[in-house]
């Protein structure tokens, strides 16, 4: 079911031409968000950015807009104002529950207020609320953010949609954590709040898009600017994007020049500390490695279909090529099942020519279908790589679309102790934080692949990560230069092509040095000594923050509940916003007795590049429900094995006003992550029955679209099946579900076929049947 937000009656509306089933305009718009502005400074190898989003009330009542949206996994949110009718007021970061109380006691008492809250490293969500009518609200984002080098090139990577992510576990009882079209389960206790309803392809660009990065090579040759995806102006320093871009994939630059092994080090203001960033820059890597055991783990579920299963079968193939006789592998393909080759075996086998050849003929026969249960071949990958005495390496090639990342990072990450994870982001739209804390985790790097004509590039990168580490067993040793040990990252491995960096705090004198000690392939002992140099660059000490969070976080979630106080102390100290913390800003000012009288979440735009919907009938535009009244669809976005007709996208924001005072991330009301019981398991072998509410709204697409002409009736039969199919695996089986889906997916005669699927459907729908699992 489409439903719409705006209070608009039937002649204020009008379809575009052309545009799109669902599409629509009006004189005075539904969506809150009108613009997203963006403006960037990189120096050197660090980038500032502020990130202004503007939003509008289009109705006649006060407003509470939501907008779930994207930022860059390792930027640090350091700053946070609202600005209306010529009012600033500046956001105070605090505990996350108090942060929420105040928002929400000040919309209560109809003041304007917003709150900014971090519910994965990349995905944030803003409120705004008490927007009066007619009234324009911004809000703005302080930012500082590292940028990654590899291979004589830093990479500006900006990201703009929030993409769907598949939910796996139980639906949860209770109030729902956010707005979004997906239930909260035992596995994603917060997977309400991080999946935005998405615009339908065709939609009118809602959202003014602006983005400018000035490049200062700070000391550095700046040899080369690329940019990837987007098409940009360049007017001396600054990139710009050309007017009309949609907030649909990733903005990228890539920045060549050569780094330098250096010692920064940034005093603060006060309380004789300071923070320091270490960058050593390694040598080229000397002929031959060590034999390894690697097992590769390719995503191949719905979400991956079109030009990513080719990308990543390519990847995939690469990285099986670049083996040697003296290794072993295995090879794991998911979506909700795990397959490996024909012929491999069950453990880990040699990589000779015959075992590689039928790898990679595997790979080569792989489409994507299903849903992304990851969290099984990572732990049978786990399980494969546990008692090797080689180096032991596991690749994970996927979009990372996935919502259960905590649960995966608390259910693996002990287990992948001393496994080099290395993760390939293949997507325009990747989940790049959850790949980057998988990858930390096992010390290995995160390779993100936006569009083919990078994967070539990218593939190189990898071989060599996939390679032993020029240096291993390293460790820090000061000179003169007082290390608050707890505070220092971890130093991990040197790879070719791939400088060290290790950030960390000291006290004293922001004089002496630093020496990285470590053995080199052969064994042998090796050692860099760095001096210092002072620099006034205050972002540094944000970023620091940032990984210091991050890295509080990631321990928190495998398990170790006792650093909350910890976290929220760290929080608060240095002014970066995390999981466990919240930015609000209040005003004093009165502007809407009572309250918002509306609600609206802001849809998103479908990534760039993901499949397109065949629409199976004309969406309807109708009423806002009440959202006790909505129905909640099934766990995952099209194409990722969702049971049934979740509408694959919104043609209009879904909105709702549900209560805010349900815990994110599985937070109670002070922001703590708290642990879920899960439910039991149905009993294996015994196939549940369909639910008839989903199987009603197939008939009722099918009745609708029974006058489209034959070649579009046939897309629609085809649509069917596949949904059909998804259906018949989550259920368990079922007979007749299952030859009505073979059958319409292999094609024949439109009528005959579409009688079929009516009369099959008809029969099910009045056998009465359990409810839906959504509304049990």
């Amino acid at each position: 079911m489409i439903t719409s937000i705006a209070t608009l009656s039937p002649e204020e509306c009008s379809p575009v031409p052309d545009a799109g089933l669902g599409t629509l305009t009006t004189e005075r718009g539904n969506l809150p968000l009108e613009s997203v502005e963006v403006t960037a400074a990189v120096s050197g190898l660090m980038a500032d950015l502020e990130v202004v989003q503007g939003f509008h009330n289009p109705h006649d009542v006060a407003l509470e807009a939501t907008y779930v949206f994207p930022l860059p996994d390792r930027a640090a949110v350091t700053a946070f104002r609202m600005e209306a009718d010529g009012r600033v007021i500046e956001g105070v970061l605090k505990e996350r529950g108090q942060a929420r109380a105040d928002y929400d006691q000040a919309i209560a008492q109809g003041r304007r207020a917003a709150i900014a809250e971090e519910d994965r490293p990349d995905v944030f969500t803003i409120r705004v609320g008490n927007i009066v009518p007619g009234e324009r609200v911004t809000v703005h984002l302080t930012l500082n953010q590292p940028l990654p080098y590899e291979d004589g090139a830093a990479t500006f990577r900006f990201p703009l949609v929030v993409a769907p992510r598949y939910i796996p576990g139980t639906p949860l009882d209770g109030e729902r954590a956010g707005d979004g079209w997906t239930p909260d389960t035992d596995a994603v206790p917060d997977a309400s709040r991080i999946t935005p309803p998405v615009l339908l392809p065709g939609f009118p660009n809602p959202v003014r898009l602006s983005l400018a990065v000035s490049v200062d090579p700070a000391g550095l040759e700046l040899r080369e600017i690329r940019s990837s995806l987007h098409a940009v102006l360049q007017e001396g320093g600054t990139i710009r994007l050309q007017p009309g871009e949609r907030l649909d994939r990733d903005f990228i630059l890539r920045l060549a020049f050569n780094a330098s092994t250096s010692l920064a080090v940034v005093p603060d203001d006060e309380n004789g500390e300071g923070t320091f960033t270490l960058t050593v820059v390694p040598e080229a890597a000397p002929a031959g490695a060590r034999a390894k055991d690697v097992v590769l783990v390719l995503d191949r579920s719905g979400s991956m279909t079109g030009w990513k299963m080719v990308a990543a079968r390519r990847a995939a193939a690469r990285i099986v090529d670049t083996l040697t006789s003296r290794d072993r592998f295995a090879v794991l393909s998911f979506d909700t099942v795990v397959e490996r080759p024909d012929g491999l075996g069950e453990g880990l086998c040699a990589a000779s020519d015959r075992n590689r050849y039928r790898a990679v003929e595997h790979l080569a026969r792989l489409e994507a279908r299903g849903g992304t249960e990851m969290l099984a071949p990572l732990e049978q990958a786990a399980a494969l790589l546990a008692d090797s005495a080689r180096d032991r390496v596991l690749v994970l090639v996927t979009d990372g679309q996935v919502g259960n990342e905590d649960q995966i990072l608390k259910r693996t990450g002990s287990r992948l102790a001393g496994v080099r994870v290395h993760t390939v982001g293949i997507d325009r739209a990747v989940n790049a934080g959850f790949l980057g804390r998988l990858a930390g985790l096992g010390g290995g790097r995160c390779e993100l692949v936006e569009s083919e004509d990078r994967l070539d590039e990218a593939m190189e990168h990898i071989h060599r990560r996939i390679g032993a580490p020029l240096v291993t067993d390293l460790a820090l040793h000061s000179d003169g230069l007082d290390l608050i040990t707890e505070t220092v990252g971890h130093v991990g491995s040197i790879y070719s092509g791939v400088p060290l960096t290790v950030l960390g705090r000291y006290r004293g004198a922001a004089t002496g040095a630093l020496t990285v000690r470590g053995r080199d392939a052969a064994g042998l002992p090796w050692e860099r000594r760095v001096a210092s140099a002072t620099v006034d660059n205050p972002a540094v000490r944000a970023i620091w923050a940032r990984g210091r969070l991050r890295t509080l976080e990631d321990r928190y979630a495998i398990g170790d509940r006792s650093l909350e106080a910890e976290i929220v102390e760290t929080s608060l100290r240095y002014g970066v916003l995390c999981r466990f913390t919240a930015f609000v800003a209040v005003d004093t000012q009165v502007v809407a007795e009572g309250g918002p009288g509306h609600r609206v979440i802001q849809p998103v735009e479908p990534p760039s590049g993901w499949e397109n919907p065949v629409a199976a009938a004309p969406m309807m535009l109708t009423s806002m429900a009440a959202p006790s009244a909505m129905p909640k669809p099934p766990m995952g976005p099209p194409g990722m094995a969702a049971p049934g007709s979740m509408p694959k996208f919104a043609a209009s924001a879904i909105g709702g006003g549900l209560p805010q005072e349900a815990a994110a991330g599985g937070f109670d009301d002070r922001a703590r992550m708290l642990p879920r019981p899960v439910p039991a398991p149905e009993p294996q072998g015994r196939p549940q029955e369909p639910p008839r509410e989903l199987l009603a709204e197939e008939l009722k697409r099918l009745r609708a679209a029974a006058s489209l002409p034959a070649a579009e009736r046939l897309c629609v039969l085809e649509d069917l099946g596949s949904r059909l199919a998804a259906l018949v695996i989550y259920l368990g089986g079922h007979a007749e579900l299952a030859a009505l889906a073979e059958e319409l997916r292999a094609g024949g005669d439109v009528d005959a076929l579409w009688q079929r699927a009516v009369e099959v459907l008809e029969a099910l729908v009045g056998t009465g049947g359990r409810r839906p699992f959504w509304k049990r």
